[in-house]
């Protein structure tokens, strides 16, 4: 056994010498450390021998079994090496040649503006909640006291997705409710919860069948009207400068009473007239009001303690006022071009 070792280490060492590239040497591996490779076969009748004859046959296979991978790694190293060193004598960079620019996108207007607001409401003391965007009936509509066969529901054309009880919100108003619910009456409540709300619509310029909104609450004791308006004013100066100013112009919601329609003074044309404002001077930019008694009621809070406000923004909007966007599907578009438009008008 010791002869037939010593011949097979003579002749791979001799093979290996000869070997130049990286396939020779891994045919040279699978002749000799193959399944029947020669030093394999030097285990082949292992059960036909002694105990004593097994210990030596085993001591001496695996002593040329690790002298051959040793052999071979050292070989395929200096083989590798020596590739690698052709190659960069070979491949060359001209460093004189001239660069180009690689395109790249930026941020989305409409995901800025969110973080803006965002930003403004936290220094405030509000907290940015999330909510499923599959969202039950009970949650969408009744807790915000608009029950069955109320025809709020019918405007909001609403997109069921399990007979009437599951659908994709309309609205972010469900995640306020939960919150509330979450509560159970018991403390103050101060939060904003943008996100996508879908209904049934024909897209086109200015309608989109999903869109962003941001609404916010806020329920504590003594809230009024001035409160909801302080913070309007902090909010929509952050978005469209400190010069303009806000109003409240009554209105009509299910889920505040009293409820508002709230406007900015028209920032292109400072209150004068154009066409953004039609002439009034003007800008419809948001729904809200105090919240009503039956919404906090089904929702853990007892009215004659508790009282808060609530508002909602469409973060289309606001971005297509200040940033003079004319079609609310640029918001959507993955196209590079588009998105340098959004770059320049951040940068304007």
């Amino acid at each position: 056994m010791k002869e037939k070792i010593e011949e097979i280490k003579e002749r791979l060492d001799s093979v290996l010498d000869a070997v130049t590239t990286l396939k020779e040497l891994n045919d040279v591996k699978v002749k000799y450390l193959g399944k029947k490779g020669f030093i394999t076969e030097l285990t082949s009748n292992m059960k036909d021998l002694s105990v004593e004859e097994r210990k030596e046959v085993g001591r001496l296979s695996n002593e040329i079994r690790n002298y051959a991978n040793e052999t071979i790694n050292k070989l395929e190293e200096k083989l590798n090496e020596e590739l690698l060193n052709q190659k960069l004598a070979n491949e060359t960079i001209d460093i004189s040649l001239p660069s180009y620019k690689i395109e790249e996108g930026t941020p989305n207007i409409l995901e800025k503006l969110v973080e803006e607001i965002e930003s403004v409401c936290m220094s405030m003391g509000y907290d940015v909640v999330d909510g499923p965007e599959i969202e039950e009936d009970k949650y969408n509509f009744e807790l915000l006291n608009i029950p069955k066969g109320h025809p709020a529901r019918d405007a909001q054309d609403t997109f069921y997705i399990e007979d009437e009880n599951i659908l994709l919100r309309s609205q972010t108003s469900p995640v306020q409710a939960r919150t509330m619910l979450e509560a159970k009456g018991e403390k103050p409540i101060r939060i904003i919860c943008p996100g996508k709300t879908y209904r049934r619509d024909n897209d086109d310029a200015t309608h989109s069948h999903q869109f962003m909104q941001i609404e916010g609450l806020l329920v504590d004791k003594e809230v009024s009207l001035s409160d909801l308006k302080g913070t309007f004013d902090v909010i929509l100066k952050s978005v469209f400068g400190d010069s303009i100013e806000t109003r409240f112009r009554p209105s009509y919601y299910q889920f505040t009473e009293p409820s508002v329609e709230t406007d900015i003074s028209c920032f292109a044309c400072k209150g004068k007239g154009c066409s953004l404002c039609k002439n009034t001077g003007w800008i419809t930019v948001a729904g809200a009001g105090i919240v009503h008694p039956n919404v906090l009621r089904d929702c853990g809070y007892d009215p004659s303690i508790w009282t808060g406000f609530a508002f909602g923004f469409g973060a289309e909007r606001l971005a297509m006022l200040k940033y003079g966007i004319d079609d609310i599907r640029t918001f959507y578009n993955t196209d590079l071009r588009e998105a340098k438009t959004f770059d320049r008008r951040e940068q304007d």
